[in-house]
């Protein structure tokens, strides 16, 4: 044991054991709780877990927040299991906004305030990181966000707020506990309330949004790209093939690319899995007809 050495030990061993037994390790002495609880533990602990083919999906229901296992891609009702959330309110008051290496970020919606939380359903540890920002300006259809962690792993959320016309972007440290504005797009119209906004998908150093107008004809899609190096947006564009209105597009991670479904609605309905590759979209294999 002495030949092993600590990296050894917390970065190839303890970082490959399940959430809850790492937490149980926390007790054996101070010197593991504290490097079991660094930064840079839980990074290499989360990117192991989320090679795992066994994945978890947490559903808000109006009274329970249940959480099921997928396995190979498919659902294993007989493993459900009910969470509690840290604070005493009903699942029906609290939103998702994003989602990233096991940790959830969300809005509880409240009567006098808001309050924006991260929360760490499977060690059940959570953060209340919201300001007087929140208490002022918040809708369940014009703020999104998304997570991530920078070169020198500090965690960051990136919040996003539409308001009377206006874009707002801020962005939150977890090593310096505070917020910061952001510069926006000059010139879009991405803040009206005609535009809906997805939540952020992290992918390769960028986290993307949909931000889709469907209300004047023939409606659009655009792509809003945010890169985490510097902290810059950008728009993408969708190839004209896939640009047939009313559609939907669904972001999501497979194998650390960017994919996208692609929903239509004409004579039937449609899917198709497209990929983000080399500034371009292709066809993905895993295709399918509805």
């Amino acid at each position: 044991m002495e030949r092993i050495g600590d990296d050894m030990m917390f970065e190839e061993i303890l970082s490959r054991l399940p959430a809850k037994v790492v937490c149980q390790f926390k007790c054996v002495c101070k010197q593991w709780c504290y490097e079991l609880s660094t930064p840079k533990f839980v990074l290499i602990h989360t990117r192991r877990l989320s090679n795992l083919l066994q994945k978890k999906l947490l559903s808000l229901n109006e009274h329970t927040i249940v959480v099921d296992d997928i396995v190979s891609g498919n659902l294993e009702v007989d493993t459900r299991k009910i969470v509690t959330f840290p604070y005493d309110v009903q699942p029906s008051r609290l939103i998702i906004i994003g989602s990233f290496n096991g940790l959830i970020l969300l809005c509880i919606r409240r009567t006098n305030a808001n309050e924006l939380v991260l929360w760490n359903p499977t060690i059940r540890r959570f953060k209340l990181i919201s300001d007087d920002y929140f208490s002022r300006y918040f809708g369940r259809h014009d703020d999104t966000g998304g997570m991530y962690v920078d070169e020198h792993n500090d965690l960051k959320v990136l919040h996003i707020n539409c308001f009377a016309g206006a874009v707002t972007a801020r962005v939150y440290s977890r090593h310096n506990d505070s917020w910061r504005k952001l510069s926006f797009l000059k010139g879009c119209l991405f803040g009206s309330s005609f535009y809906s906004w997805s939540q952020g998908i992290y992918s390769g150093k960028t986290i993307y949004f949909t931000v889709s107008n469907y209300w004047i004809p023939p409606g659009e899609c655009n792509i809003v790209a945010f890169d985490v190096i510097s902290e810059l947006f950008s728009i993408l564009r969708f190839p004209e093939r896939i640009q047939v209105n009313p559609c939907q597009v669904h972001f999501l991670t497979i194998s650390d690319r960017l994919h996208g479904i692609v929903v239509r609605y004409s004579d039937e309905l449609t899917a198709e899995l497209v990929k983000y590759e080399d500034d371009d979209w292709i066809t993905d294999e895993y295709n399918s007809r509805q």
